[in-house]
């Protein structure tokens, strides 16, 4: 018996050879379009991270590497001086180890965590801190990271307000000025005493000209105080940048599902970095649970939409 595929004729296979690629290729754009499609939606490209805070300050950077990729977290921000040890004391090839580490991982390297602050009366003390923030910028583009986090602190009694808010912009816009020659971010926690206050930081970002200077949110609870959150989240709207902090998504009464909201409505691109505070006995299982807590809050904000 002569098999069915000897008897088709050459027009014959031909015309299925066509018919097979049409589907074939229909399959494979409607996939593609699919996942366009995912990808444009509102809020798809942020993307989480860790801050090493408490829940990473003990971990060498191997482990750290390790863990974030057994977590799914996908970048992290560096607290200089913790246990990773990534601080200014690096030579040049202590840097290009931590880059390759992270370029090997495909784990990101965010940016660095300080503590310099800029609002001290003492000139000598505000410039230690501005040159101190410029030692990380270097620090962070040598290891191949893309900002470093700085903060307001207070509001000294015996200055304006008005005065020190100029002054800290005014010494951002220095530092930032550095930063742009490094291609990096400075990026400004909402901090300190009363300069957590979303309308003295705007105050603050009133005199910032640098557009490489700014805010990073810090989900404090002065963020519902005045009109609200949604209120204050749009005095600094325009000028958040690529990371924000965050607490525990589940632990708490801070308003998280509204705050992915309002990333969400204004397809925020950039980095949530948890910035844990609690002590589990478990920190990858930890992980894990506030990876699945806000994959699921995002989400339910682009279900609104």
């Amino acid at each position: 018996m002569v098999s069915e595929f000897k008897r088709l004729t050459r027009r014959d296979f031909i015309k299925e050879s066509i018919l097979t690629s049409a589907v074939l290729a229909g399959g494979l754009q409607t996939g593609a379009l699919a996942a366009a499609g995912a990808a444009s939606t509102p809020g798809s490209k942020m993307k989480l991270g860790l801050v090493t805070y408490l829940w990473g300050q003990d971990w060498d950077l191997p482990t750290l590497i390790a863990n974030c990729r057994k977590t799914g977290f996908r970048g992290v921000e560096l607290r200089v001086d913790h246990a990773h040890k990534v601080s200014p004391k690096l030579t040049a090839d202590e840097r290009k180890a931590v880059k390759q580490q992270f370029l090997d991982s495909k784990v990101t390297l965010v940016g660095m965590g300080t503590n310099w602050e800029f609002h001290s009366p003492d000139p000598a003390k505000l410039r230690a801190n501005i040159d101190g923030a410029k030692a990380d910028v270097v620090l962070s583009h040598d290891c191949g990271g893309t900002g470093v986090k700085v903060k307001p602190n207070a509001l000294p009694k015996e200055v304006s307000v008005a005065k020190t808010c100029e002054q800290i912009g005014q010494s951002l816009n220095e530092v930032g000025r550095f930063a742009r020659g490094y291609d990096q971010e400075i990026r400004v926690e909402v901090h300190g005493s009363k300069t957590s206050e979303l309308p003295i930081m705007k105050q603050i970002f009133d005199h910032v000209t640098e557009k490489n200077v700014t805010v990073c949110w810090n989900c404090n609870e002065q963020d519902l105080i005045g009109d609200g959150l949604a209120a204050n989240f749009n005095l600094v709207k325009n000028r958040l940048g690529s990371i924000t902090h965050c607490r525990e998504f589940n632990i708490g009464d801070y308003p998280y599902q509204q705050l992915m909201d309002l990333f969400v409505a204004m397809d925020y691109q950039g980095w949530v970095l948890l910035e844990a505070r609690t002590k589990p006995k478990d920190r990858i299982a930890a992980l894990i649970e506030q990876r699945q807590v806000f994959e699921q809050m995002v989400k339910k904000a682009q279900a609104k939409l």
